[in-house]
């Protein structure tokens, strides 16, 4: 048995591009997850890092994304899969 999870908590980095795909809805979004910096006991400053995170959302939640996300949008996206 294996689980998988994903917990990103982030920034909308453009509007969603949303696309019709063979009558099904999709949904394209990139997400900024930043970890804040910080200085170390020795003085030593680490700074921000910021990643990017290319998602996609099918039916259902392509249309979600669509009405209710916009760049700059904070964003929470947890999933979990168990096998």
């Amino acid at each position: 048995m294996s689980i998988n999870k994903v917990i990103l908590l982030g920034y909308a980095g453009k509007d969603p591009e949303v696309k019709d795909v063979a009558g099904t809805k999709v949904a394209n979004l990139s997400l900024a997850t930043t970890e804040k910096g910080y200085t170390l006991q020795n003085g030593i400053q680490v700074p921000d890092r910021t990643e990017w995170h290319s998602l996609i959302f099918w039916k259902g939640l392509a249309e979600v994304v669509e009405k209710y996300v916009r760049k700059g949008s904070h964003c929470l996206l947890y999933t979990s899969d168990a096998a």
